[in-house]
């Protein structure tokens, strides 16, 4: 079990969703901070906004939240970022999202490599690579962080989907969590449930890393941990959006199985319920409690 006052770093996007019921917080690694705090846990961001309006929000939220924000620049000459959200039916999105924009050019503070030598995991994906900057300074929080879990969450998002990087992150992971579409991308072929199990292996062959979570949406999600593969298979419910409950899966499975070091079939099992309830709800950060049971509901927080 490691330390819970260790921090985690989320390294990555940061910004507003623009969904048809309004504007969300958002951003993957920023999703993943946010509810690692909800389970206890000092999460912090490392990422940039602008000098505006859309920034000092965000900012305003993650601090009422409990979320550090030291990490996160403030940048005068680049706009906050922004993703315009369609969805699906079935709730499932569609992103366009904004180039040039302040996470694009996240700063090198002096206390980030600080805090990277001293954080029990460090969280990152691979929309954020689309720059060099950030490119570079990912490397060097890797670097800085030698004995930290390196969880590497997968995201692709096209046009922002270049292989070498893909493949070069997931070299350097100790647990890569992507879904079963992006698996299929990755592995060239079109994938069905019954084989998660043995393209997850593959995978695993593939990039020499000994931990990979599939999750595959309305069916379940599976997880390999050092060859013991397991499966929790999903629960129905009233989907509303499906905006960020890969995140929560990750930070939940993240807090139990890290933090917790509790069984990977429980671990699985917490970090589903948890994702169903998020896409159950409106955008990817509403307010919930937790009871040690494993019971959610939700709570009121200040906005």
């Amino acid at each position: 079990m490691i330390e819970g006052s260790k921090a985690v770093l989320c390294f990555g996007e940061m910004l507003w969703d623009s969904l048809p019921q309004g504007l969300f917080p958002g951003g993957a690694p920023m999703n993943v901070a946010y509810h690692l705090r909800r389970h206890g846990l000092n999460a912090m961001p490392v990422s940039a906004v602008g000098r505006d309006l859309l920034g000092a929000e965000l900012l305003r939220r993650l601090r009422s939240w409990g979320v550090d924000t030291r990490l996160v620049g403030v940048l005068r000459k680049k706009a906050t970022g922004t993703v315009e959200v369609e969805l699906d039916k079935a709730g499932k999105p569609k992103f366009t999202i904004v180039q040039k924009v302040a996470w694009d050019e996240i700063p090198n503070q002096k206390q980030t490599l600080k805090w990277a030598s001293r954080s029990a995991a460090l969280v990152f994906g691979s929309l954020a690579q689309r720059s060099a900057n950030n490119r570079l300074l990912l490397a060097m929080l890797l670097k800085a962080a030698p004995q930290a879990w390196k969880i590497f969450d997968v995201n692709l998002r096209p046009p922002f989907v270049e292989a070498k990087i893909i493949w070069g992150l997931a070299a350097k992971a100790t647990l890569i969590k992507l879904n079963d579409e992006e698996l299929g991308v990755l592995l060239g072929r079109k994938l069905i449930v019954a084989e998660l199990e043995k393209a997850a292996r593959e995978f695993s062959r593939k990039t020499s890393c000994d931990n990979i979570c599939v999750t595959a949406g309305g069916e379940g999600a599976g997880l390999l941990l050092h060859g013991q593969w397991h499966w929790e298979p999903a629960r129905k419910i009233k989907v509303k959006d499906t905006v960020g409950a890969g995140d929560a899966f990750l930070s939940s499975l993240i807090y139990h199985l890290i933090f917790r070091a509790q069984r990977p079939e429980y671990a699985l099992r917490r970090a589903s319920r948890l994702a169903e309830y998020i896409a159950s709800r409106d955008g990817a950060t509403p307010a919930y409690e937790i009871s040690d049971e494993g019971d959610i509901s939700a709570a009121a927080r200040m906005q």
